[in-house]
């Protein structure tokens, strides 16, 4: 019954399809003319045919992800990840040398620091 043309629309759905339309404006699809009546348009709606009509002869919406966005946050976590990994390894390195009296545990320092040096602006590491 939501989907129904005949239901009443909100100030929600109003400024999704402006937004909508500013996107297919920015896409180069309309021109300013065309914008600015589809744009008045929709502010003026009051059911949801008002506004499908505006969106006919237009491709339908692709989600606006920010992928670059994303693939920067997962570096930002990795990179951290990477830090204290790296902090902890000579602390951990100096625990096995006294549990098993062995000083060849020293070595993981210099092979964590190339391990994690060689992920380095890679996806998810290794």
């Amino acid at each position: 019954m939501a989907d129904s043309p005949e239901v009443r629309i909100g100030t929600v759905e109003r400024e999704q399809a402006l937004n909508l339309l500013g996107e297919h404006f920015g896409a180069g699809r309309l021109t300013l003319t065309e914008f600015d009546e589809r744009s008045a348009k929709a502010a003026a709606a009051t059911t949801r045919a008002e506004l499908d009509a505006l969106f006919t002869d237009l491709p339908p919406a692709t989600p606006n992800t920010p992928a670059p966005v994303k693939d920067t946050a997962k570096a930002e976590q990795w990179e951290k990840w990477r830090t204290t990994a790296m902090a902890l390894v000579p602390f951990v390195a100096l625990v096995l040398f006294f549990v098993f009296d062995n000083w060849l545990w020293f070595l993981l320092i210099p092979v964590a620091g190339i391990l994690f040096s060689a992920t380095k602006g890679t996806k998810g590491g290794c």
